[in-house]
């Protein structure tokens, strides 16, 4: 028997597709519920959503695999967390359960959690807390503050952001200028300039063995991203000589992930961001969960990332083998988000994007979707980082091109 697998969060579709492909059955719950996520599994809307309502909406969720009977499908199950029997239902979660330990405590309760604890996210998510561990390490990180410079101090002329302490996709963040509030909810971190990149890794609690690095996609204009909102990323080649797993970049990217690892002691797979300052990665935020990006590896290199996250949260990940080979995956692949240039509702036919490999998060017919939310995601493989990201871009035109027509209009009143 294989436990039933509960999957939380704003957007679940990209966990829940790992699990699904790696044999396990979801009860899926998010902001969103899309067409091409109710295929796979139990699917359960929670709108408004906050994490908390995401957290009651799993009340009735069977907590033991007894209770579920939920058949073993296709692959051996991996070993538990010592001392568990097995037999409880598993709980995993994606954006924003990390900003809501409180929350998660709740989902988790009576279940086997596949994760890091709350206890673990109180302290990988607080700016003050993981900055001062990276930084007793050796690792250059941004300046913060929680209070407004004053005129007479150095820290004046730095270039800074105001940031919520709950961040998540770039949400709410602003430059800042001299004269502006920091509300109790917010920090300033110094603005580093260089393009944006991840790092993905699994870990055991003490090592980590990195994914994949890429490059972020960030407030681009032609998939309708407002400034500083994540809309994407793209998993350079192997070779890339700049943003390659086995480059100073790379090497050093690692690095900041084992040292996040025995800090904190994270579990599963998790994610880093980081701003490329002539070379060097500096992070700007730690993701102690499943993050958009590990979708890509997935794809090209035909690593299952669910049973990496498993491993990693049961003790098991030093024998996961896949993770212990050079990955055979070449070209690049790409993802990005399309979001709404003005408000609109998707009609009936956007169920024909569920035969497109390369759409995904499909919106269910009749959907408002305000401007400025987001439509669907899309994918792309190239040769090259750069066509990659032409290509990226040509499909976003023609999602806005089947969107914003009359006849989707049209169809979305029948």
């Amino acid at each position: 028997m294989m436990p039933l697998v509960l999957i939380a969060g704003v957007s679940v579709r990209g966990m829940t597709e790992s699990a699904v492909r790696a044999g396990y059955t979801v009860v899926a719950i998010d902001a969103y519920a899309d067409t091409d996520l109710a295929e796979i599994a139990e699917t359960r809307l929670v709108s408004p959503y906050t994490a908390h309502s995401a957290a009651a909406a799993a009340r009735d969720v069977p907590r033991t695999s007894q209770q579920a009977r939920v058949p073993a499908v296709g692959v051996a199950p991996v070993r538990h967390d010592r001392g568990d029997r097995g037999d409880r239902v598993a709980v995993c979660y994606v954006s924003n359960f990390e900003n809501h330990p409180d929350a998660l405590r709740q989902l988790a309760s009576g279940r086997l959690l596949w994760g890091n604890s709350p206890a673990t996210l109180a302290a990988a998510r607080t700016p003050p807390g993981w900055a001062k561990a990276l930084a007793d390490a050796g690792i250059a990180v941004p300046r913060l503050r929680t209070t407004a410079p004053r005129p007479t101090m150095s820290d004046v002329v730095v270039r800074w952001l105001l940031k919520p302490r709950s961040s998540g996709g770039g949400h709410g963040i602003l430059p800042w200028n001299p004269g502006m509030p920091v509300p109790r909810r917010c920090v300033l971190q110094e603005r580093i300039a260089g393009p944006a990149g991840s790092i993905a890794f699994a870990a055991d609690g003490r090592q980590s063995i990195p994914i994949a690095m890429t490059r972020q996609l960030i407030g681009e204009r032609a998939l309708g991203a407002q400034p500083f909102r994540y809309c994407g990323n793209i998993l350079t080649p192997a070779d890339d000589p700049t943003w390659g797993a086995d480059t100073p970049l790379g090497r050093a990217a690692a690095a900041i992930a084992q040292t996040a690892t025995s800090a904190f002691g994270l579990v599963g797979v998790n994610g880093i961001d980081f701003i490329a300052r002539r070379g060097r990665p500096v992070p700007i935020e730690i993701n102690p969960r499943f993050t958009a990006a590990m979708e890509l590896p997935e794809r090209r290199d035909n690593i299952s990332i669910f049973a990496a996250h498993v491993a990693g949260c049961s003790d098991a990940l030093a024998t996961f083998s896949p993770l212990t080979r050079p990955f055979r995956g070449s070209g690049a692949v790409g993802k990005a988000i399309v979001f709404a240039r003005r408000a609109l509702t998707v009609g009936p036919a956007v169920r024909e994007w569920l035969a497109d490999p390369n759409v995904r998060d499909i919106p269910r017919p009749d959907t408002h979707i305000p401007s400025g939310a987001p439509i669907c995601s899309i994918f792309a493989a190239a040769r090259t980082s750069a066509e990659c990201h032409a290509q990226l871009l040509r499909r976003a035109e023609r999602i806005y091109d089947a969107v914003e027509t009359t006849d989707w209009r049209m169809m979305s009143r029948r």
